[in-house]
């Protein structure tokens, strides 16, 4: 089974390419504090049709690329301008 996931495109200055940003929260192991994280994934969209801000789900996928192991299923949500 593939994994999903949906973030936010941080980055979608390259092209067939997009920096997505998927954040987290977890309690913190030694302190017990709520820490949050964010985890970066570079995402194949072939047709360019996500811009940066749009909230998009995506897909684990076969590398593409030295980074690049994620594919674009759909843009869940464009940005508010």
């Amino acid at each position: 089974m593939r994994k999903k996931l949906t973030g936010i495109v941080a980055s979608a200055k390259m092209d067939k390419t997009l920096r997505v940003e998927i954040q987290r929260r977890y309690r913190h192991a030694l302190y017990g504090k709520t820490v949050r994280g964010r985890t970066v994934c570079h995402v194949h969209d072939e047709q360019n049709e996500a811009q940066e801000g749009d909230t998009v789900e995506i897909i684990e996928s076969r590398p593409r690329s030295k980074t690049k192991r994620w594919d674009l299923i759909r843009v869940v949500e464009k940005k508010q301008d």
